[in-house]
């Protein structure tokens, strides 16, 4: 099954965060922050939204920043993804 975001929908996919601290603690799961570093996997066209001209400015394949409780979280194929607005990515990460 494949994801084709609607409008200014954006799917992204989180990477996985490092699960031991720089000091060298391993975390358990519960003790680990949702990531907010993901990779974008497929983009909406953009166009009118709410009367608003609406560019996308991301592309698949780039990292990005999102806010840290934003998105619907849907799962895929055993894989986890999370359907964001193209407002609520913060940064490009380079």
């Amino acid at each position: 099954m494949k994801l084709i975001p609607l409008s200014d929908r954006v799917v992204v996919k989180a990477i996985e965060a490092e699960e031991t601290t720089k000091s060298g603690l391993i975390l358990p799961g519960s003790a680990k922050e949702k990531p907010q570093v993901m990779e974008v996997i497929a983009v909406g066209p953009g166009g009118v939204v709410d009367g608003k001209e609406i560019k996308m400015t991301v592309k698949p394949g780039q990292k990005v920043i999102t806010s840290k409780y934003s998105g619907t979280e849907v799962k895929v194929d055993g894989e986890e993804y999370t359907i964001v607005r193209v407002g609520d990515i913060l940064a490009v990460v380079e």
